[in-house]
């Protein structure tokens, strides 16, 4: 197992350590629920640091990323980042991403921990024009802070407005100290935010001084059980449960990162079926009844037949119910039909609702 540079410190603050993509990764501190809700009401601070990061760059990058992501990276100017996918040959997704483009001709690439290598080997695979490709995986680390008041709580570590930096923009700048940080107003949580990139030997000094000056808007430090139920009430994607090699963007909902306006990988089979209309669709549920739907449920129809699995499912923290995803054929798809999900010996019926879950009151 690997270790993040804040791997000893998350052990000093009494976190439950997991193997997690590779690495020894803090689960939970305090407690799942309780965490969730310093996040959607206060702000907490995540260690994300198992995430890749490949730097894209040379006149020919823009022209790489084109040919392998499903988003239009044309859009993206400097100090803007992008949510993509990277689509196989054969109608699924190798990974989701974001990609932020630094300089002219300088891009970031920031992807799943479990599929470094993998993305890694299969954007090479692709580089036949020419473009630099640098892994910076193991030298940077990634903070996540998260929550209604992390603008607030963190103003006072740089100079920059953090209040002007729009979503899914970002600049390059001082943080806590350290010069040529990139801040983004990304994050996977759905309660706004900023993700902090910087060196692994930076890392320490930034989180000490987050950890300080959120202390009086109650930031706190949160695991990865939370960020998912955090993601799940937005109805986010997770890469291995709701997407991977064998579900395609369409089916997954995410014709809108799957632009048509240029030629990609497996593009032409992908536009083809979203004209025809995919065989089946990721959909959002709430169960009528008490019960926790869990990854890899069955979704049965009334008389028993089963029609689908829950990809993702949990008890929803915020509106004290089971939620989950999972895919269906189109007729099950629309909002308000009803299903039902498997737990155990029961049929629990639930009712496929609009996304995300969870919205701000």
């Amino acid at each position: 197992m690997k270790n993040t540079a804040l791997t000893k410190t998350h052990e000093a603050l009494g976190a439950k350590l997991v193997p997690f993509a590779g690495y020894n990764m803090p689960v939970q501190y305090e407690g799942v629920t309780a965490e969730h809700e310093t996040v959607r009401k206060a702000v907490g601070v995540f260690d994300v640091s198992h995430m890749g990061e490949f730097l894209i760059d040379g006149e020919h990058a823009l022209e790489l990323i084109q040919n392998v992501s499903s988003n239009d990276a044309s859009k993206l100017t400097i100090g803007k980042a992008q949510y993509s996918c990277l689509p196989n040959d054969t109608g699924g997704i190798v990974d989701d991403l974001i990609i932020y483009r630094i300089k002219e001709d300088t891009y970031l690439l920031v992807v799943n921990a479990s599929n470094i290598q993998k993305d890694w080997n299969w954007i090479q695979s692709k580089n036949d024009v020419g473009a630099t490709i640098r892994d910076l995986s193991e030298a940077y680390s990634l903070l996540a802070i998260q929550g209604p008041k992390a603008v607030e709580a963190m103003q006072s570590l740089t100079s920059h407005d953090l209040a002007a930096i729009e979503f899914y923009n970002f600049i390059v700048g001082d943080f806590a100290g350290i010069e040529h940080v990139i801040i983004s107003a990304t994050g996977y949580t759905g309660s706004g935010g900023f993700e902090i990139y910087c060196k692994n030997s930076e890392v320490q000094q930034i989180w000490d001084k987050v950890l300080e000056a959120g202390a009086d808007f109650g930031i706190k430090p949160i695991g990865l059980a939370a960020r998912d139920t955090l993601r799940l009430e937005m109805g986010y994607c997770l890469y291995g449960n709701d997407i991977d090699d064998t579900t395609s963007p369409i089916e997954a909902g995410l014709s809108w990162i799957t632009k048509f306006t240029k030629d990609f990988t497996n593009s032409e089979a992908l536009k083809a079926e979203k004209e025809r209309g995919p065989e089946r669709k990721l959909v959002g549920f709430e169960l009528d009844e008490r019960g926790i739907p869990r990854h890899g449920y069955d979704i049965v129809d009334g008389n028993g037949n089963k029609i689908g699995n829950v990809t993702s499912g949990t008890m929803s923290p915020s509106l004290s119910k089971g939620i989950g995803l999972g895919y269906v054929p189109p007729i099950f798809a629309e909002v308000g039909s009803k299903i039902n999900i498997q737990i155990r010996k029961n049929a629990v019926p639930a009712t496929v609702v609009k996304l995300p879950f969870y919205k701000e009151s």
